[in-house]
């Protein structure tokens, strides 16, 4: 139960990091390692995009009980059998 109900906050986050990013930016500052490799004027803007669509995406899979799945597929090539 409580993975569904942090996944609904991680869910709710997530368009509110994406939609808001500017405000982000303005508030807690530039990024120096996202300013450096994901663009030239708009790499933290670019960050908080990205780990905001991140958040829906984890989000929606703990909601809806496929994380743990997705976790057992992305690490079973370096699992023992």
């Amino acid at each position: 139960m409580f993975i569904k109900i942090f996944g609904a906050v991680l869910f709710l986050i997530g368009p509110f990091l994406t939609i808001k990013a500017e405000w982000f930016l303005e508030n807690f500052g530039r990024i120096g390692w996202a300013e450096q490799h994901l663009g030239t004027e708009g790499g933290t803007r670019l960050f908080y995009k990205i780990l905001g669509v991140f958040f829906i995406f984890l989000g929606l899979t703990m909601m809806f009980n496929l994380f743990t799945g997705i976790v057992l597929w992305f690490f079973s090539p370096i699992m023992p059998k």
